[in-house]
């Protein structure tokens, strides 16, 4: 299997790989979202966990994470639901980590074991501590943090593939973590995640539009137009159920024309942690 990935072009996979990427969770990601509800107010910005999964993936390998992490990587966000973080909205989830808690519950429900152990390898393989170069804390790097700061800029039109590119190339390993080689890349890269939290994911109309859409789901769970096993289906399948419903498809269509969005609060419904990232430099 070839990939061709907007941020970085084309690559082959190895076939353990391509047979996860074929199964049905991971094509699954195909319909979530990766920002939520956002494309329903801004059609541009309809890139999808399916996308930054191989994303990520793609990071450990080009740094040499081993086969056991690259697959890690790869299916880290395999158990996301419908519309991604929204959920954690629904349920009040401020570690926005619903995901991560359903996580073990939907590899073993899936085919995703059997595939496994055709290459030799075991769910256990998923959870390590020991792959740093997939997820490490703030204000580290990591491969999932970089390819969304990445890939959410890109497809906002902030940075360029010529950028995304000479960053790259400033990336390496040291002592298992992803550092940079100078403190200019630094400097840039901090300089994006800035961009990202303060005027992209505080955006007013992506705020109104993830509030809004997780009063609406809410809305839906208490009149059991929808339950929670539907909330593990994609974000299509979930707006065809929404649709079902006369009141329901009248608040959708509102969120779609952003109707009230002028008297909306960014900070409305939301909360909003600090974050910041400061990279190791290892000239």
């Amino acid at each position: 299997m070839v990939i061709n990935d907007k941020l970085y072009g084309t690559f082959a996979v190895q076939p353990v790989i391509e047979a996860l990427i074929q199964s049905k969770p991971f094509q699954r990601l195909k319909s979530v979202h990766q920002g939520g509800a956002i494309f329903l107010v801004d059609p541009t910005l309809n890139h999808t966990r399916f996308e930054h999964s191989i994303g990520v993936y793609y990071l450990v390998r080009k740094l040499g994470g081993s086969l056991e992490e690259q697959i890690a990587a790869l299916l880290h966000d395999v158990s996301h639901t419908a519309f991604s973080h929204v959920t954690d909205y629904v349920f009040k989830n401020e570690g926005e980590d619903y995901h991560e808690a359903i996580f073990d519950e939907i590899i073993n429900q899936s085919e995703i074991p059997s595939i496994l152990e055709t290459f030799g390898f075991t769910p256990s393989v998923l959870a390590d501590d020991s792959y740093t170069l997939l997820e490490l804390p703030l204000p580290h790097l990591c491969a999932d943090r970089l390819d969304y700061t990445l890939r959410d800029l890109f497809y906002a039109n902030r940075i360029s593939i010529d950028q995304i590119h000479r960053f790259l190339n400033s990336l390496s390993v040291y002592q298992h973590k992803m550092v940079v080689n100078s403190a200019d890349m630094a400097d840039w890269i901090t300089r994006q995640y800035e961009v990202l939290n303060k005027e992209y994911f505080r955006k007013k109309e992506h705020v109104y539009a993830n509030t809004r859409f997780a009063d609406l789901l809410s809305l839906a769970l208490a009149k059991a137009t929808i339950t929670t096993a539907d909330l593990l289906g994609d974000d299509f399948q979930l707006l065809a159920k929404l649709r079902t419903d006369a009141e329901l498809r009248r608040r959708l269509e509102a969120i779609q024309k952003r109707e009230g969005i002028e008297a909306f609060a960014p900070d409305e419904g939301a909360a909003f942690k600090p974050r910041s990232l400061k990279p190791t430099v290892v000239s």
